[in-house]
């Protein structure tokens, strides 16, 4: 800010007079649109008003086939800056500040992500903030193709006659460039951006405020969802235990954990939410609709997780598996971590089902097999070794990036690498070697392709889970489903 100053020539004893003046002509110009569109502009005299139920109010009222929809004004909370008085020279300048300044949201009906918002602050530096849904978007991308055999309400679909192709659709918006998308945004609600940056160009660092992944899957009958979604919730509050939440998220279960987990139950008017929070980020189950039932991860704090890049001030140098970022150029991996995350929680859920015995999911691998014309042993699910062996692969760290025979070695034989002599270290190596090769060979694990690392498989995340909620169970417990 202080470099803006000097290179426009503003003094700082001019910075309230210049502030205040460039503040009126983005709210100017920013509004001018509506104006010229005759779409209506609202004051909010509370922030906590619902904007997005008044802006669809507004579109009802004021129908428009594309464009702005309508603008909403209110005074919000805001990081800014102010200049700072005093005898002292050292302490005398520019400071970041929090205050309270206008904010205008513009409503659209874009030709591509369909309804949408974008907020500005008024104030130096001008943030933004864009929201946009996913769902929405693909109900433009199903009508461009010319696929109307759906059915929507409100931001989920209730049936899809063509599921796959909805997929593959929605599967594109990954490769958007973002940048370009938001660059263009940006100037419909700040056209005179290049202008008073003129003196010292910039442009938006674009990233991830925060996102939501959702996993549906639509019931073709809502009572067989009615009949089956008490049990979910049971199993989701009552069996799901903090390790269980970190295996979720994919966060590390370990006796330094400092962070706080939580577990929420609230019976909605629309339907019952199930919601766990861990470190900023959550994961919930909900039924929408009467006939959806939705998974869905938030993810607002990134770092925990891992991204396989270069270094941020060396793109050109040596990849490895660093912290994410919220950058959108990482929005790939936030998709990732989101989309196993849901699968996780899912399979965890599987074993709710209790149409499917428990003895068919067990007998499964506790009988011998033959692979390839070799004779694989059966699983010893009261062996504590191989038990130890399940345990380990569903920690909640390998949830998302999957193990490697090292991971294993460091859970299982609980002795650093420095304590371990060679001749130690590779007979355990070659003990893991082929307990993972008896997990593959009853179809639980699968390799992750071009790497060393190994990932849960459907058929062992059913056994797994089943196995850990199993042994969890009491004998009264026991009793009480079986009446």
């Amino acid at each position: 800010m202080h470099s803006l100053l000097a290179r426009a020539g503003v003094r700082l004893l001019d910075f309230k007079r210049y502030v205040k003046k460039t503040s009126e002509r983005v709210r100017d110009a920013s509004l001018a649109e509506a104006s010229e569109l005759e779409r209506p502009v609202r004051y909010l005299k509370s922030s906590r008003t619902s904007k997005e139920e008044l802006a669809r109010q507004l579109f009802r009222e004021y129908p428009a086939d594309s464009g702005l929809i309508a603008a909403l004004t209110t005074v919000e909370p805001c990081t800014s800056f102010e200049y700072h008085r005093s005898k002292n020279e050292s302490e005398r300048g520019l400071r970041p500040r929090t205050r309270k300044c206008l904010h205008i949201y513009k409503y659209y009906m874009h030709p591509v992500f369909g309804f949408m918002n974008v907020r500005i602050q008024t104030w130096f530096p001008f943030s933004i903030q864009i929201c946009l849904n996913g769902r929405e978007w693909l109900g433009r991308q199903l009508d461009a193709v010319g696929a109307s055999d759906y059915r929507r309400a409100d931001n989920c679909f209730t049936y899809l006659g063509d599921p796959e192709l909805a997929q593959r659709l929605m599967d594109k918006q990954l490769a958007t460039d973002w940048k370009s998308a938001l660059d263009e945004i940006a100037h419909w609600i700040n056209p005179i951006h290049d202008e008073i940056f003129e003196p010292w160009p910039q442009s938006y660092y674009w990233c991830t405020y925060q996102s939501e992944w959702a996993t549906d899957i639509a019931f073709s009958s809502p009572a067989e969802l009615e009949r089956l979604y008490p049990r979910l919730v049971r199993r989701a509050t009552l069996d799901f235990h903090s390790p269980d939440v970190m295996r979720f998220l994919g966060r590390k279960c370990h006796g330094r954990y400092e962070g706080e987990l939580t577990t929420s139950f609230k019976d909605r008017a629309e339907g019952v939410r199930v919601k766990h929070w861990a470190d900023g980020n959550s994961i919930k189950m909900y039924d929408k609709m009467g006939s959806v039932l939705r998974v869905e991860t938030t993810l607002a704090k990134p770092t925990p997780y891992k991204v396989y890049r270069a270094r941020s001030n060396d793109p050109e140098g040596a990849k490895s598996w660093r912290p994410m970022r919220k950058g959108v150029a990482d929005l790939h991996r936030w998709t990732e971590v989101s989309r196993n995350a849901n699968q996780i929680y899912l399979d965890g859920l599987a074993s709710t089902e209790i149409s499917t015995p428990v003895a068919e999911v067990f007998d499964a691998v506790s009988k011998r097999r033959t692979v390839e014309g070799r004779a694989v042993r059966a699983l010893k699910l009261n062996d504590p070794e191989d038990l130890a062996m399940l345990d380990t692969i569903a920690r909640g760290e390998f949830a998302l990036a999957g193990f490697r025979n090292k991971d294993l070695r460091k859970w299982i034989f609980r002795t650093s690498a420095s304590a371990r002599t060679t001749v130690e270290a590779r007979r355990q190596s070659a003990l893991i070697s082929r307990r993972l090769r008896l997990l593959r060979d009853h179809g639980l694990i699968k390799k992750v392709p071009k790497s060393y690392r190994y990932r849960l498989t459907d058929k062992g995340h059913r056994l797994v889970a089943t196995l850990q909620l199993v042994r969890r169970a009491t004998l009264d417990g026991l009793e009480a489903v079986a009446a």
